[in-house]
């Protein structure tokens, strides 16, 4: 392939017991022997782990909480570009995506290109509209939808428990009792407000594939996943990609269901029969991600590509039989790192002088 040299700018890095996918997406992008660029850590507090891992980014700025709006997003991200320079911007949180969603023109209008889906198509994926994909033949466990707890006190006659509570943006709890039940809903409400979502428990293994949609109803690529070892909160600590064709089947389905476009997470549950369900649709990287590029199919630097205007032609197939053990690592730096991201919100390129310290520089 042809080198290519953006400046990325890359969310997410909350690299932590319950990581971002962002660590993820940077350490894929430099996998790419043929990426020739420079990529920016964009985020959310100066103790991000991510923003301090040697050898990661070329420089760092803080941008503000989604929820201080879409304007305020925008205004940091115009700064970002003639600051840094920034071509491409890949978010990795689900909770970034209505600002961006359906916004391509003015970001182009920035300089800053992206490869997201419409605001319709995120729509579509959401935990609150999951099971409206049973009308395309997709398997997914019966739910409600609840904007109060009142419906859960009669919970019983509807579902057999358990059930799986679920936060509108993150988090899911399984539960055995209507008490549970309550408890579940008003700490996801709390933490990401209403709807909260109700799902029927399907026990089995669970399975995961990064899949990356061409906005026309096509698969660019897909890399299915086992997960072998779990934290106590159920995330992904260790995983083996897998050759499976009814999960990569499903994908498909799904991806022509939603004329889906950009990355995004399946999570399937494959029950004692071997039938797969379809929990959720996260619509960005997973924070494995970069187990596509260790199997041969790097989904980050090809969206990459792709934002930049690389034709959209599917991926070959992946390496099934590549595993991924997570680690955590204490990270030793001075402490003039912490200073100047908390003092002036950024930490700038080797070869960009100025009064902030540059990147490397603040690490040693």
């Amino acid at each position: 392939m042809a080198r290519y040299s953006p400046t990325v700018a890359v969310t997410g890095l909350n690299a932590t017991d319950n990581p971002g996918p962002g660590v993820a997406v940077v350490r894929a992008l430099r996998a790419d022997p043929d990426f020739d660029g420079r990529i920016i850590g964009l985020a959310y507090d100066t103790f991000d782990p991510g923003l301090y891992l040697p050898g990661l980014l070329d420089g760092a700025m803080l941008i503000p909480y989604p929820s201080a709006g879409r304007q305020a997003l925008f205004d940091r991200l115009a700064y970002a570009h003639a600051r840094f320079g920034v071509d491409v911007l890949i978010p990795t949180l689900d909770s970034e995506l209505p600002a961006l969603t359906d916004q391509e023109h003015v970001l182009a209008s920035m300089g800053i290109r992206t490869f997201l889906p419409s605001r319709a198509q995120y729509d579509a994926r959401s935990k609150a509209k999951l099971l409206e994909l049973t009308a395309h033949g997709v398997p997914v466990p019966r739910s409600e939808v609840l904007v109060e707890s009142s419906p859960l006190y009669t919970l019983h006659e509807r579902f057999s428990f358990p059930v799986v509570v679920k936060g509108v943006f993150y988090g899911a709890e399984i539960c055995h009792s209507v008490d549970q039940a309550l408890k579940a809903f008003h700490k996801a409400a709390a933490e990401w407000g209403v709807p909260v979502i109700v799902q029927e428990y399907v026990g089995g293994e669970e399975f995961n594939v990064c899949a990356v949609g061409d906005g026309r109803g096509g698969v660019l690529g897909a890399v299915a996943m086992k997960k072998l070892m779990l934290t106590r909160s159920g995330k992904g600590w260790a995983g083996v990609t897998i050759e499976d064709p009814a999960l990569l089947a499903l994908t498909d389905q799904v991806m022509e269901a939603l004329s889906w476009r950009g990355p995004c997470e399946l999570e399937v549950m494959r029950d004692a029969d071997g039938g797969c369900h379809l929990l959720e649709i996260n619509p960005r990287f997973p924070a494995w991600c970069d187990l596509t590029a260790g199997a041969d199919q790097n989904l980050p630097a090809a969206v990459a590509r792709w934002s930049i205007g690389a034709p959209l032609v599917p991926l070959e197939p992946y390496t099934a039989g590549i595993a991924f053990v997570r680690a955590s690592v204490d990270q030793i730096l001075p402490i003039r790192a912490l200073e100047a991201l908390a003092a002036f919100g950024e930490l700038v390129p080797e070869d960009q002088p100025d009064h902030v310290i540059p990147l490397m520089e603040a690490l040693r």
